[in-house]
Parts: C-alpha cells; sequence; structure tokens
C-alpha cells in the first residue's frame, strides 16, 4: 500500500452566504488529503500538523479522522489553538480574510527533527506550508529532504502575505521544485511570484526533470514530464473557485498513485475540480465526488 503524508495547517472556514456564515474545517493540504483520499482508497493517506487542545482543535482531529485520513501524524500542543479564515465570493472569486498569526501549525517541526517523516512513500507540500514555518525550519527540512529516499510532491501555492518578503519566496521555492519529483505549480501564482509571462512559466516546466500538471483552470492542465494532447471540460456553473487546484492535485495524485496513465491522472484531475467548484467551500459533500 502506497503511503503519503500531506503536510501543513488545517483551519476552521467561515464560509460566508450573506449574512450567515457556514463553518467548516479546510486548510490547501488538507483540501489535497481529502480529496485524494476520496479519489484512492487504496492509498493510506496521513495528515502531519499541530494543533492545540481546545474545542475547535478537537473538531479539525474528528473532521480528519472522519474523513479515513491517518492522524498520528497531529500534534496537540496544549494552550495553542488552529487558525481560521472566512470567505467571501463574490460572482464565483474569492477573497479571504486570515486569523491565523497564533496557529498551533507554525510550531510544526519546532523540535528540528523530521523523523516522523521517515516511512512513508510520498510527502505533500505546498508554499503555505513552508510560508507559515520559521525560515531555519524551512531550510532544515530543505536539507533533510535533499538526503531522504522519498518521493516529494510541491504545489507553490503562493501567499504573498504569509511570507516575510518576496525574495525569500523566490528562493524556497526554487530550491522545492529543484527537489519535487511531482510537480503541481498553478500558473497564476508562478506569474505573481516570478514576475513571468504564461509562456515563460509553461518553458520552465517543461524543463522539469520530474512529472506533474500546471495548472491553467478552465483552460485545462499542462502535462508535465510527458507530452499529452487532449481536451477537458468546462464546468457548466461556477459557484466558488475554492479549492479548485487543491481538488485537481487530490485527484491527479489518486489515479497517479494507483497506476493510471498521465493522460488519465490530468483529466481526472480536472473534472474533480470542475465539480468542486460548482459547490459552495473548500470541502463538498462526499457524495458529489
Amino acid at each position: 500500500m502506497t503511503r503519503v503524508a500531506c503536510i501543513g495547517e488545517a483551519m476552521i472556514e467561515l464560509s460566508m452566504d450573506g449574512d450567515r456564515a457556514l463553518v467548516g474545517v479546510a486548510g490547501d493540504t488538507l483540501n489535497t488529503a481529502v480529496y485524494l483520499r476520496r479519489s484512492a482508497p487504496s492509498v493510506e493517506v496521513t495528515y502531519v500538523t499541530c494543533l492545540g487542545d481546545d474545542p475547535f482543535s478537537d473538531r479539525i482531529f474528528d473532521f480528519i479522522a472522519e474523513q479515513g485520513i491517518g492522524t498520528s501524524g497531529i500534534t496537540r500542543l496544549p494552550g495553542a489553538s488552529p487558525g481560521l479564515y472566512a470567505i467571501n465570493t463574490i460572482q464565483a472569486e474569492r477573497s479571504f480574510t486570515y486569523w491565523r498569526s497564533a496557529s498551533a501549525a507554525r510550531q510544526l517541526f519546532a523540535d528540528g527533527k523530521f523523523d516522523r517523516l521517515a516511512g512513508y512513500d510520498a510527502l505533500y507540500i505546498s508554499g503555505i506550508s513552508l510560508a507559515i514555518l520559521p525560515h531555519p525550519v524551512r531550510l532544515a527540512l530543505l536539507d533533510w529532504l535533499r538526503n531522504a529516499s522519498v518521493q516529494v510532491i510541491y504545489d507553490s501555492n503562493y501567499r504573498p502575505r504569509l511570507w516575510e518578503d518576496a525574495a525569500t519566496a523566490k528562493t524556497i521555492t526554487r530550491a522545492f521544485w529543484d527537489r519535487a519529483d511531482i510537480a503541481l505549480p498553478s500558473i497564476d501564482d508562478e506569474m505573481a511570484l516570478f514576475g513571468e509571462t504564461a509562456g515563460t512559466v509553461a518553458s520552465r516546466f517543461a524543463r522539469h526533470t520530474g512529472k506533474g500538471a500546471l495548472k491553467r483552470g478552465k483552460l485545462g492542465p499542462l502535462s508535465i514530464g510527458e507530452t499529452v494532447t487532449q481536451s477537458y471540460p468546462s464546468a457548466s456553473n461556477v459557484v466558488d473557485t475554492t479549492a479548485a487546484g487543491d481538488s485537481f492535485n487530490g485527484a491527479y495524485l489518486g489515479a497517479l498513485l494507483t497506476g493510471r496513465s498521465q493522460a488519465q491522472s490530468l483529466l481526472a484531475g480536472h473534472k474533480m475540480a470542475a465539480r468542486v467548484v460548482q459547490h459552495r467551500g473548500a470541502i463538498i459533500p462526499a457524495q458529489n465526488v
């Protein structure tokens, strides 16, 4: 059985619907973990993070367990609490407000030990996972990964406000693209971070030595590492683009890690994202998958 650890921050999500707020649980790498598990039940998925000991941390922990995702990688910190964010959606486009500066997940790997990551076949990490960590911890994790015999899956998922500056974000992102065996960039994030055109981003990832997908929204993904020519269906009614990229990642990985072809995996990821954007919130009901 393939064992995958998804690393990052799980938060309380408030999805605004007029004056009402729907309370859920989400976070970029957690979203991917959920869709990976739903897409490939034979893959063992574990979530690695830190939570507090408050009721909202309990809610997150229970949600992760209910999704069939392993909780052995979760550290509970006395007196700590999780981050929270609110989504406002206008004509299917999102704006976010965050309360996460004291999130327990910021203390992940604070002891400088990464042994808990040993034994997995693959590790899924995002730019958000890295942005919330102190810089020395990022560097130590990168150093550990360079010497570890494990498949690294990376999505830059660039959020400027989480990084201390753009130069640091560029340095760390370049280093993780160099280490990534499976690259899952979004074209908008890469253009924003590196100041490149869409064509330049595509050319850069055409030279990537691993495999993966360059996500381009409704245009469909560009294959990384293998030439794939196929069409991708559009979503019929886009309601909320939250977790479009995360859900693509989960379904793509679910197909790829269970032996499906690159073309099949790309199509699986795109179809999942097209379903997700027709619902509100990051994680849609399981029966809609």
